[in-house]
Protein backbone atom coordinates (compact mmCIF):
# COMPACT_ATOMS: atom_id res chain seq x y z
CA UNK A 1 0.00 0.00 0.00
CA UNK A 2 1.38 3.56 -1.20
CA UNK A 3 2.06 6.06 1.43
CA UNK A 4 0.85 9.34 0.44
CA UNK A 5 2.91 12.25 -0.53
CA UNK A 6 4.36 14.01 2.16
CA UNK A 7 2.86 17.11 0.74
CA UNK A 8 -0.94 15.60 1.11
CA UNK A 9 -0.03 14.85 4.52
CA UNK A 10 0.95 18.71 6.02
CA UNK A 11 -2.27 20.08 4.34
CA UNK A 12 -4.18 17.27 6.22
CA UNK A 13 -2.53 18.25 9.22
CA UNK A 14 -2.70 22.05 9.09
CA UNK A 15 -6.28 21.67 7.76
CA UNK A 16 -7.08 20.07 11.38
CA UNK A 17 -5.08 22.58 13.01
CA UNK A 18 -6.91 25.45 11.89
CA UNK A 19 -10.28 24.39 12.31
CA UNK A 20 -9.26 23.07 15.55
CA UNK A 21 -8.09 26.61 16.26
CA UNK A 22 -11.29 28.15 14.87
CA UNK A 23 -13.75 25.82 16.86
CA UNK A 24 -11.54 27.08 20.49
CA UNK A 25 -11.59 30.94 19.30
CA UNK A 26 -15.62 29.95 18.95
CA UNK A 27 -16.30 28.26 22.55
CA UNK A 28 -13.68 31.35 23.83
CA UNK A 29 -16.24 33.71 22.27
CA UNK A 30 -19.35 31.84 23.53
CA UNK A 31 -17.39 31.74 26.93
CA UNK A 32 -17.17 35.36 27.14
CA UNK A 33 -19.76 37.47 25.12
CA UNK A 34 -22.57 34.10 25.24
CA UNK A 35 -24.68 35.94 27.34
CA UNK A 36 -24.76 39.01 25.48
CA UNK A 37 -25.28 37.88 22.64
CA UNK A 38 -28.19 35.93 23.49
CA UNK A 39 -29.61 39.34 24.99
CA UNK A 40 -29.27 41.21 22.15
CA UNK A 41 -30.57 38.88 19.83
CA UNK A 42 -33.88 38.81 22.12
CA UNK A 43 -33.84 42.28 22.06
CA UNK A 44 -34.05 42.77 18.34
CA UNK A 45 -36.61 40.11 18.22
CA UNK A 46 -38.60 42.26 20.53
CA UNK A 47 -38.12 45.04 18.77
CA UNK A 48 -39.05 44.29 15.70
CA UNK A 49 -42.19 42.67 16.95
CA UNK A 50 -43.15 45.67 18.53
CA UNK A 51 -42.30 47.31 15.42
CA UNK A 52 -44.54 45.37 13.48
CA UNK A 53 -47.50 45.22 15.94
CA UNK A 54 -47.38 49.25 16.27
CA UNK A 55 -47.23 49.30 13.05
CA UNK A 56 -51.43 46.55 12.40
CA UNK A 57 -52.06 48.34 14.67
CA UNK A 58 -51.63 52.04 13.70
CA UNK A 59 -52.91 51.40 10.21
CA UNK A 60 -55.88 49.43 12.02
CA UNK A 61 -57.11 52.39 13.87
CA UNK A 62 -56.43 54.61 11.54
CA UNK A 63 -59.05 52.55 9.42
CA UNK A 64 -61.96 52.30 12.05
CA UNK A 65 -61.08 56.39 12.76
CA UNK A 66 -61.45 56.73 8.92
CA UNK A 67 -64.85 54.84 8.80
CA UNK A 68 -66.27 56.85 11.86
CA UNK A 69 -65.27 60.06 10.17
CA UNK A 70 -67.17 58.79 7.04
CA UNK A 71 -70.40 57.85 9.05
CA UNK A 72 -70.50 61.39 11.38
CA UNK A 73 -70.24 63.01 7.67
CA UNK A 74 -72.82 60.81 6.29
CA UNK A 75 -74.98 62.00 9.44
CA UNK A 76 -74.21 65.51 8.54
CA UNK A 77 -75.15 64.68 4.98
CA UNK A 78 -78.59 63.60 6.09
CA UNK A 79 -79.30 67.01 8.32
CA UNK A 80 -78.40 65.47 11.46
CA UNK A 81 -75.89 67.51 12.83
CA UNK A 82 -76.40 66.64 16.46
CA UNK A 83 -76.08 63.35 16.25
CA UNK A 84 -72.90 63.67 14.22
CA UNK A 85 -71.48 66.27 16.49
CA UNK A 86 -71.04 63.53 19.65
CA UNK A 87 -69.03 61.44 16.94
CA UNK A 88 -66.82 63.83 15.80
CA UNK A 89 -65.90 64.94 19.17
CA UNK A 90 -65.05 61.25 19.94
CA UNK A 91 -62.42 61.56 16.80
CA UNK A 92 -61.63 65.03 18.20
CA UNK A 93 -59.96 63.12 21.41
CA UNK A 94 -58.37 59.84 19.89
CA UNK A 95 -55.07 59.45 19.23
CA UNK A 96 -54.51 59.97 15.46
CA UNK A 97 -53.65 63.55 14.97
CA UNK A 98 -55.00 63.70 11.37
CA UNK A 99 -58.56 62.67 12.01
CA UNK A 100 -58.74 64.40 15.47
CA UNK A 101 -57.69 67.96 13.53
CA UNK A 102 -60.12 66.78 10.87
CA UNK A 103 -62.90 66.61 13.39
CA UNK A 104 -62.45 69.58 15.57
CA UNK A 105 -62.33 71.85 12.07
CA UNK A 106 -65.87 70.42 11.05
CA UNK A 107 -67.19 70.32 14.42
CA UNK A 108 -66.42 74.21 14.83
CA UNK A 109 -67.69 74.04 11.14
CA UNK A 110 -71.18 73.08 12.50
CA UNK A 111 -71.16 75.12 15.43
CA UNK A 112 -70.64 78.17 12.92
CA UNK A 113 -73.47 76.80 10.82
CA UNK A 114 -75.79 76.82 14.25
CA UNK A 115 -74.59 80.48 14.74
CA UNK A 116 -72.28 80.09 17.61
CA UNK A 117 -69.57 81.98 16.00
CA UNK A 118 -67.11 82.21 19.33
CA UNK A 119 -67.79 78.43 20.13
CA UNK A 120 -66.44 77.83 16.05
CA UNK A 121 -63.43 80.16 16.77
CA UNK A 122 -62.47 78.14 19.99
CA UNK A 123 -62.63 74.93 18.27
CA UNK A 124 -60.44 76.34 15.05
CA UNK A 125 -57.89 77.80 17.57
CA UNK A 126 -57.64 74.68 19.30
CA UNK A 127 -56.38 73.15 16.25
CA UNK A 128 -54.11 76.04 15.38
CA UNK A 129 -52.14 76.19 19.06
CA UNK A 130 -51.51 72.10 18.70
CA UNK A 131 -48.19 71.60 17.45
CA UNK A 132 -48.96 67.85 17.57
CA UNK A 133 -51.13 68.45 14.41
CA UNK A 134 -49.60 68.52 11.02
CA UNK A 135 -49.26 72.13 9.43
CA UNK A 136 -51.67 72.08 6.87
CA UNK A 137 -54.30 71.76 8.98
CA UNK A 138 -53.22 73.79 11.64
CA UNK A 139 -53.15 76.42 8.46
CA UNK A 140 -56.59 75.68 7.51
CA UNK A 141 -58.12 76.12 11.01
CA UNK A 142 -56.28 79.51 11.38
CA UNK A 143 -57.86 80.76 8.42
CA UNK A 144 -61.14 79.29 9.51
CA UNK A 145 -61.07 81.02 12.85
CA UNK A 146 -59.65 84.57 11.61
CA UNK A 147 -62.37 84.60 8.57
CA UNK A 148 -65.01 83.83 11.51
CA UNK A 149 -63.62 86.34 14.12
CA UNK A 150 -62.53 88.85 11.55
CA UNK A 151 -65.46 91.65 12.14
CA UNK A 152 -64.05 91.51 15.59
CA UNK A 153 -60.37 91.93 15.29
CA UNK A 154 -58.00 95.04 14.22
CA UNK A 155 -56.38 94.78 11.02
CA UNK A 156 -53.00 94.59 12.24
CA UNK A 157 -54.12 91.61 14.15
CA UNK A 158 -55.19 89.78 10.69
CA UNK A 159 -52.31 90.84 8.85
CA UNK A 160 -50.11 89.30 11.57
CA UNK A 161 -51.86 85.96 11.58
CA UNK A 162 -52.25 85.37 7.89
CA UNK A 163 -49.36 87.42 6.10
CA UNK A 164 -47.38 84.39 6.36
CA UNK A 165 -50.20 82.36 4.47
CA UNK A 166 -51.12 85.57 2.37
CA UNK A 167 -48.37 84.61 -0.24
CA UNK A 168 -48.56 83.28 -4.33
CA UNK A 169 -46.96 79.96 -2.92
CA UNK A 170 -49.53 79.49 -0.34
CA UNK A 171 -52.62 77.07 -0.85
CA UNK A 172 -54.68 79.53 1.40
CA UNK A 173 -53.13 82.35 -0.59
CA UNK A 174 -56.90 83.46 -2.33
CA UNK A 175 -58.43 83.34 1.02
CA UNK A 176 -56.03 84.68 3.15
CA UNK A 177 -54.80 87.30 0.75
CA UNK A 178 -58.04 88.86 0.71
CA UNK A 179 -58.65 89.28 4.24
CA UNK A 180 -54.77 90.96 4.67
CA UNK A 181 -55.55 92.88 1.52
CA UNK A 182 -59.05 94.03 3.11
CA UNK A 183 -56.98 94.60 6.03
CA UNK A 184 -54.53 97.33 4.24
CA UNK A 185 -57.61 99.03 2.64
CA UNK A 186 -59.44 99.39 6.73
CA UNK A 187 -55.26 100.70 7.01
CA UNK A 188 -55.52 103.18 4.59
CA UNK A 189 -52.83 101.35 2.82
CA UNK A 190 -54.30 101.68 -0.78
CA UNK A 191 -51.23 100.78 -2.39
CA UNK A 192 -50.39 97.57 -0.22
CA UNK A 193 -53.84 96.49 -0.84
CA UNK A 194 -53.97 96.86 -4.84
CA UNK A 195 -50.47 95.10 -5.04
CA UNK A 196 -52.06 91.97 -3.38
CA UNK A 197 -55.38 92.44 -4.93
CA UNK A 198 -53.20 92.05 -8.31
CA UNK A 199 -51.17 89.02 -7.37
CA UNK A 200 -54.05 87.20 -5.80
CA UNK A 201 -55.85 88.29 -9.70
CA UNK A 202 -52.67 86.58 -11.18
CA UNK A 203 -52.77 83.56 -8.72
CA UNK A 204 -53.67 80.84 -10.84
CA UNK A 205 -54.72 77.25 -8.96
CA UNK A 206 -54.26 78.60 -5.35
CA UNK A 207 -56.82 81.14 -6.00
CA UNK A 208 -60.50 79.91 -6.43
CA UNK A 209 -62.07 81.71 -9.46
CA UNK A 210 -64.63 83.70 -7.21
CA UNK A 211 -61.82 85.09 -5.23
CA UNK A 212 -59.60 85.76 -8.37
CA UNK A 213 -62.70 87.61 -10.26
CA UNK A 214 -63.08 90.06 -7.07
CA UNK A 215 -59.63 90.94 -7.42
CA UNK A 216 -59.65 92.18 -10.70
CA UNK A 217 -62.78 94.08 -9.69
CA UNK A 218 -61.26 95.43 -6.55
CA UNK A 219 -57.14 95.65 -8.07
CA UNK A 220 -58.68 98.05 -10.88
CA UNK A 221 -60.35 100.37 -8.49
CA UNK A 222 -57.20 100.64 -6.99
CA UNK A 223 -55.57 101.60 -10.07
CA UNK A 224 -53.69 98.16 -10.80
CA UNK A 225 -54.43 96.71 -13.84
CA UNK A 226 -55.05 92.87 -13.26
CA UNK A 227 -57.36 91.79 -16.28
CA UNK A 228 -54.76 90.63 -18.64
CA UNK A 229 -52.76 89.01 -15.79
CA UNK A 230 -55.66 87.18 -14.59
CA UNK A 231 -57.35 86.28 -17.88
CA UNK A 232 -54.13 85.02 -19.35
CA UNK A 233 -53.37 82.57 -15.82
CA UNK A 234 -56.85 81.27 -16.48
CA UNK A 235 -56.44 80.10 -19.63
CA UNK A 236 -53.28 78.45 -18.29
Amino acid sequence: MALPPPDATNEAFLREVDEEYRRERLLNIWRNYGRWIVVAVVAALVALAAWLYWGHRTNSAAGVEGEQYDAALHLVEENQPDKAMPEFEKLAKSGSEGYAALSRITLGNLLLQKGDAKGAAAKFAEVVSDTRYPQPYRDLALVRQTSTEYDTLKPEQVIDRLKGLAVPASPWFGTAGEMVAASYLKQGKRADAGKLYGQIAQGGENVPESIRQRAVTLAGVLGVDAIDQSTGNSAQ
